[in-house]
């Protein structure tokens, strides 16, 4: 595909992941207009190569496909609600949301005429377009296959999770959990440490190789979730573990809320009836965490 191929797209909202979406669209040749509610510096982004609207209406006028990055759902309706006639035109709504929100937008959006694709980023605005950068899509597969070459220009995995406008979000959502849980516990163990005087760049190297094995342990370990088969080291032995933990954190001064809550989990699963099944099983408290 060459340059003049490439079809046009416009940009709404130019906070820092708008501005790094128009830059990567730019780059990857596509002419890309766009436009910002509030006001903006006379050399960014058309400087940059964009071309900067100077109304709502010229800018969703200019391209068949207007990606959106706002602050919320409300400002993005606001928005589109402020074309009038936007018949016929596709949305990617690439604002942060719930999978709640994103429903209800597409349903918005269907009365009104307008294709809708929803859209999550998984990566910081200066990193967009690496390798790294992880996005998701869902909504009407072939609005999507039509724009997916478009937005292929986001660089790294694109994903497309099917026609719920939701799941994108909802993925979002699930693979931050993952983060902060990684994160939290890699600080809770760097606290510990650190009770007895030691560096954070002395334990580091043993904590990444850690997580390598524990990455690595992912999918033994969640191999028969969704059978509900839980193999591995037993609930009943990983309790005598975490109480050791919440032991040592109590003891150090360490803020205990997080070995606390794995014990908790881990005891309820064991009035459940887990005491024999591996650490996985900790989903059927998680899913349904009614009290025993």
């Amino acid at each position: 595909m060459t340059a003049g191929d490439r079809s046009p797209v416009t940009v709404i909202g130019l906070g820092p992941m708008g501005s790094a979406l128009t830059r990567a669209f730019v780059d990857a040749g596509h002419r890309t207009t766009v436009w910002h509610r509030f006001h903006q510096r006379p050399d960014e982004p058309a400087a940059n190569g964009a071309i900067r609207a100077a109304t709502l209406v010229e800018a969703v006028s200019a391209s068949p496909l207007v990606v959106v990055r706002v602050v919320d759902h409300r400002a993005m309706r606001e928005i589109v609600n402020s074309l009038g006639d936007a018949t016929g035109r596709v949305v990617v709504n690439l604002t942060a949301g719930t999978a709640e929100e994103a429903r209800d937008t597409a349903s918005w959006a269907a009365s009104r005429g307008v294709g809708y694709i929803d859209g999550a980023i998984l990566t910081t605005a200066e990193e967009l377009g690496a390798d790294t950068t992880v996005t998701f899509y869902g909504g009407p597969k072939a609005l999507y296959q039509e724009h997916e070459p478009t937005l292929a220009a986001l660089g790294g995995t694109c994903t497309y999770l099917g026609d719920d406008v939701g799941l994108p979000a909802l993925y979002e959502m699930a693979l931050l959990g993952v983060m902060w849980s990684a994160w939290a516990g890699l600080l809770h163990g760097l606290s510990l440490v650190s009770t007895e005087h030691r560096a954070a760049t002395d334990f580091l190297p043993h904590a990444v190789r850690w997580l390598d094995r524990v990455v690595g342990s992912v999918p033994g370990l969640t191999a028969g979730v969704d059978r509900g088969e839980y193999p591995g080291t037993t609930l009943g032995h990983q309790a005598v573990v975490v109480e050791r933990l919440l032991a040592a954190s109590r003891a150090g001064g360490v803020d205990d809320g997080l070995p606390g809550f794995l014990l908790a989990r881990v005891e309820q699963a064991i009035r459940r009836g887990h005491a024999g099944d591996g650490f996985a099983s900790l989903i059927e408290v998680l899913r349904d965490p009614h009290p025993d």
